[in-house]
């Protein structure tokens, strides 16, 4: 049976966590900067509830503290902030250089944990900074697809992937993002919400957290059969998220 994000079988996990006993663990950056993470998480989540009928689970399965590789499928650019308000725990994030140039919202995504990069999150500079903040004990989330799908499907995984489990060797946790494809795709400017309140729509938005992989029984397989072995597991990461989105 799969864990639901608001389950007594995740609350009990995050308990025996110790770290866990906080709704939100904190990594250890300032208290007012995580008092500014939490609220900003809070708010968020509550959007999306409200907005987009989001539903989570699995949050047990992440660590509540030391190193943790989450890789998602990659949908729209929901995708950072659902698989924040899924896991709970503070992540790190990726974001091209590009991206801080305008000097509020590069204050306002370094401080929700954004980490800039110059090339793409998996080649070789993306893969330095990720290697980087895990053997730091952060928890660092990437897309192995390397861009938004363009029809809603999971895309062939980048083969950097595995010079990054190979490198960092931290748990690797599958995530599924459903509905987000259909809420914001690539070609659209805006987003089309699936409000709690209305009738459940195709845009009504879930994330599944699947149970962490060991990095070293990824890496005794060879290069296409642990491609093959995470895109499986991300496929069925995605099918649970799907079963969990509110239907009409």
């Amino acid at each position: 049976m799969e864990d639901r994000g608001s389950t007594s079988g995740d609350r009990t996990a995050r308990g025996e966590g110790g770290a866990r006993s906080s709704a939100l663990a904190s990594p250890p950056e300032g208290r007012l900067a995580s008092l500014w993470y939490d609220s900003v998480f809070l708010a968020t989540m509550t959007g999306f509830t409200l907005g987009f009928s989001l539903r989570t689970e699995g949050m047990g399965h992440v660590p509540a503290a030391g190193p943790a590789l989450l890789v998602a499928n990659h949908q729209s650019f929901f995708d950072p902030a659902l698989v924040g308000l899924a896991a709970r725990r503070h992540l790190r994030f990726l974001a091209r250089k590009t991206l801080f140039g305008h000097r509020f919202f590069a204050r306002l995504i370094r401080s929700l944990n954004a980490v800039p990069i110059d090339h793409e999150g998996l080649g070789l500079a993306g893969l330095r900074v990720i290697v980087r903040q895990l053997q730091a004990g952060e928890a660092v989330l990437v897309f192995p697809e390397g861009h938004r799908t363009p029809d809603g499907q999971l895309q062939p995984l980048r083969p950097g992937v595995q010079l990054l489990i190979q490198r960092a060797r931290a748990p690797v946790i599958p995530v599924g993002i459903a509905g987000a494809f259909e809420a914001w795709p690539r070609w659209r400017r805006y987003p089309v919400p699936a409000p709690l309140f209305l009738p459940a729509g195709a845009r009504a938005l879930a994330v599944s957290i699947g149970r962490p992989l060991a990095a070293d029984r990824l890496l005794g397989l060879p290069r296409d059969g642990l491609l093959g072995a995470l895109a499986a597991a991300l496929e069925r990461a995605m099918a649970r998220a799907e079963r969990l989105r509110r239907k009409p």
